[in-house]
C-alpha cells in the first residue's frame, strides 16, 4: 500500500506539472522494496529521476517528495 500511495503522489504531481504527460506505473515487474522514477524520452532512452534504491532505513526515505521528481523532471526536459 505504501508503494502504490507514494506512487499516486508522484504520479498526480508530475501530470499537474508538464500537461498531456503520459505517466506509467510499473509498466514491467518492479524490484522488490524499491521505488524509482524514471524518465523515458522520445529517442527511447532513458533517465533516472529518483531512486531510493540503497537509502534508508527508515523505511520513508526509500520514497522520494513529489517536488523534488517535478524538478528533476523539469531539469530534464529544459
Amino acid at each position: 500500500r505504501v508503494f502504490g500511495r507514494n506512487a499516486a503522489a508522484v504520479s498526480e504531481a508530475l501530470r499537474g506539472a508538464v500537461a498531456h504527460l503520459p505517466v506509467d506505473i510499473n509498466p514491467r515487474q518492479p524490484r522488490r522494496n524499491s521505488f524509482e522514477v524514471s524518465l523515458v524520452k522520445e529517442d527511447g532512452s532513458t533517465v533516472e529521476l529518483w531512486s531510493g534504491i540503497g537509502k534508508g532505513p527508515p523505511r520513508k526515505l526509500k520514497f522520494p517528495q513529489p517536488e523534488a521528481v517535478v524538478e528533476a523532471l523539469k531539469s530534464n526536459l529544459a
